[in-house]
């Protein structure tokens, strides 16, 4: 399992290497053929910014040669906001006083149709609180079966389940799995949640390896940016990227680092990245790693998506709704957070385009299942 693994990293030990890098490492990193964590910890160092221009000139046609001139898009819907965690940035969080919803079977029947209105995805992205009493495995796997008719790809970002329930699943329509560490800083983990399910750092670490072992097609990874030193959290998702890759190498994968933004817990985050870090961190992940998917979500705002669209990122959400029922049950209801890009798909569609991207709504097929 991952969590033993990563005993090895020291936390301390990882930021000092990063701030020790310097313009020669960068530059070797550069022209590495097979790029070493050694190489990534100096693409996201303060040493590489005066680099940023020669590390986007790479990304781009990694990400050309990779990829082509396309954008995977996808859409979230979010079934329930009930939650028994505390996390303390999160809008979600049980302690807030909000209105709980779980959509019926026949409500999330109506929000498929409402978002088949929308533009024609064919990715959707099933999103819950972690509260397995009323939004369990069970739960889950009706939901799937509502919306597989709809759409042809179909994940889940919910609480870390078992193996056993990951691969049962597979078999109920599912072929994604996203699921954020938010932060590789065990002893500050903690901190961020002090109760639930999520305070517990190694099941939620080790969740990518049943994810793995379960056959999953597809596992998207992330860390929320704005809890801790996002340099040295990125090097550790880097580094469980790679373990990932050479376990389950069957298994394709995604990276994403939201930003943090404002939700009902009004919590303010301890570090704040700018639009160009989290450009270098783009072209970092794409030269550390050629074939991983980088998502950016309605988080980001349409000027900075639409011009890392030509240099390094791959796949994007549109017209997102951060709240459950919010596309036609309960369109009032409290967001997760509050979204930055408000564009509808047909106009980031046509934004897109001006760019010489081609959009992509479908790149999965029911015959695959």
């Amino acid at each position: 399992m991952f969590s033993e693994k990563l005993k090895k990293y020291d936390w301390d030990d990882i930021s000092r290497r990063i701030e020790s890098k310097t313009s020669r490492d960068v530059e070797r990193a550069l022209s590495s053929v097979h790029p070493t964590l050694d190489d990534f910890m100096a693409l996201v160092s303060r040493a590489a910014e005066p680099y940023i221009e020669n590390m986007a000139v790479l990304s781009r046609n990694i990400t050309r040669q990779r990829f082509g001139r396309v954008m995977s898009m996808y859409i979230p819907m979010y079934i329930t906001n009930s939650c028994t965690n505390s996390c303390v940035y999160c809008g979600f969080n049980r302690h807030n006083k909000m209105p709980r919803v779980v959509l019926t079977a026949e409500q999330i029947e109506d929000e498929c149709k409402a978002i088949r209105q929308l533009g024609p995805f064919e990715n959707l992205l099933l999103v819950t609180g972690e509260n397995p009493a009323v939004a369990g495995t069970d739960y889950i796997e009706a939901a799937l079966k509502v919306c597989r008719p709809y759409f042809n790809n179909l994940s889940i970002e919910v609480m870390p389940l078992s193996q056993e329930d990951y691969h049962r699943l597979t078999h109920a329509g599912l072929n994604g799995v996203v699921c954020f560490q938010e932060t590789y800083n065990r002893s500050k983990y903690k901190d961020y949640h002090p109760a639930g399910m999520k305070s517990k750092f190694e099941w939620r670490v080790n969740g990518f390896d049943r994810m793995g072992a379960a056959g999953v097609h597809k596992i998207g990874m992330g860390v929320l940016i704005g809890l801790e030193d996002w340099r040295t959290d990125v090097t550790m998702m880097a580094a469980h990227l790679q373990y990932l890759r050479k376990n389950y190498w069957r298994t394709r994968y995604s990276v994403n680092f939201p930003r943090m933004r404002p939700s009902e817990g009004h919590f303010q985050p301890n570090v704040i990245m700018s639009d160009r870090e989290l450009a270098q961190l783009t072209f970092a992940f794409r030269i550390f790693d050629n074939d991983v998917d980088i998502s950016y979500s309605t988080r980001e705002r349409p000027y900075f998506r639409n011009n890392m669209a030509t240099l390094g990122c791959t796949s994007m959400s549109a017209g997102s709704k951060t709240e459950p029922g919010g596309y036609h049950t309960y369109p009032q209801a409290l967001e997760q957070f509050e979204v930055s890009d408000d564009r509808t798909p047909a106009e980031v569609e046509r934004d897109l385009k001006a760019r010489g991207i081609e959009v992509v709504w479908k790149d999965w097929d029911k015959i695959f299942d």
